[in-house]
């Protein structure tokens, strides 16, 4: 073996770089071999290659994507200096909306339930939208005095699913009287009902219909000082409070478990080839627990339910930023979604905003 070059293993110690990551920069085209045995398929890497391995494993340890570790790596030392900012610089943006988020969750924690007596209620919209690209629409979206709620149906029996899971949770929105104690149970109990309904309407939809559909469901339930959630899915539930954007609900994907165990990063997660595969949803064949908890309200708080149609092409910085700027909610419903339409419009979009005012006394 010639002295400038190194075995994978020698290789790996030099750069600090296991052998596993090497077989899958070469895999990708981001780090290949200067020599591949052609009898034993053995590795063999060039002196002269240690300084791109530094430098891969560097911005690997920077968390930077391999997609764009390798445009990095193309670049001429000046321009790749300028990416690596640029990179870093959306990282501390990111981290700074982490943080909020992170402070948003304590001080829900720590904040006692209101206690006055102003009284509060909703002011609300509903819009849903075939979008640019589906032949029909399978979402479905819901607005009323107590519920709000954004269902997306799949498969052939979609939207009889979506529409179904909606339809049996309209109940609530004529309940006299919610107590904020248990409320939560009464909407497992109404989660329930809502698969029972799924099922339904996806074996009336035709032979086989029922092992293949299924929806979303992410709906909020108006105590008159609270909110309750259920969520199941990849429909999303955002609150907009004093002007800053947190997601208060989780995808149930396959990506954000990926995500959650530290193996994929989020910018890696939007091409993922899995990230429209779900692990929970209303279905007729397997049964999932939704996510339920309590939201306390303040005057001056902007939710807003959304279908995937549009968080999939339309940037949280964008949505943040349309929820600013428009103040009554049908406005800002569809300003939504013309925004997702105008990002290409691949998938149904649909959106409920409601916002907490005061009442007449």
């Amino acid at each position: 073996m010639r002295k400038d070059m190194l075995t994978i293993g020698a290789f790996a110690k030099a750069c600090r770089l296991s052998p596993k990551a090497l077989r899958l920069y070469d895999e990708l085209e981001l780090l290949r071999p200067s020599r591949v045995d052609p009898d034993t398929g053995y590795r063999y890497y060039a002196v002269a290659q240690l300084e791109q391995a530094r430098l891969v494993a560097w911005l690997r340890r920077l968390g930077m994507p391999l997609a764009r570790i390798r445009e990095v790596c193309a670049l001429r030392p000046p321009d790749a200096a300028r990416e690596i900012r640029a990179y870093w610089a959306q990282v501390e943006t990111e981290t700074a909306a982490r943080r909020d988020l992170a402070e948003f969750l304590v001080g829900q924690l720590l904040t006692e339930p209101r206690k006055d007596t102003t009284m509060l209620e909703l002011r609300y919209a509903a819009h849903s939208d075939r979008g640019r690209v589906r032949p029909a629409n399978q979402d479905t979206a819901y607005a009323g005095t107590r519920l709000l709620a954004v269902a997306d149906g799949y498969g052939p029996a979609g939207a009889p699913a979506s529409g179904a899971a909606v339809e049996a949770l309209r109940f609530l929105d004529t309940e006299e009287q919610l107590p904020a104690g248990n409320v939560l149970n009464l909407l497992e109990e109404a989660v329930r009902g809502a698969t029972e309904a799924v099922q339904d309407a996806a074996n009336g939809a035709g032979a086989g219909s029922a092992q293949d559909a299924g929806t979303t469901l992410t709906a909020l339930l108006w105590t008159g000082s609270r909110l309750a959630l259920v969520h199941i899915g990849d429909s999303r539930a955002y609150l907009l409070r004093d002007g800053a954007l947190f997601r208060i609900t989780d995808d149930h994907t396959v990506v954000q478990s990926m995500i959650d165990e530290g193996r994929l990063t989020p910018e890696e997660a939007t091409t993922h080839p899995q990230r429209m595969l779900l692990l929970k949803s209303l279905s007729p064949t397997t049964p999932a627990t939704p996510d339920l908890r309590l939201q306390d309200a303040e005057p001056g708080d902007r939710y807003l339910l959304c279908s995937d149609g549009l968080s999939r092409v339309v940037p949280d910085a964008d949505i943040r930023r349309l929820l600013n700027s428009t103040p009554a909610p049908d406005t800002a419903v569809h300003a939504l979604i013309a925004a997702a339409n105008e990002a290409g419009g691949p998938d149904n979009v649909s959106c409920v905003v409601a916002d907490v005012v005061e009442g007449a006394a």
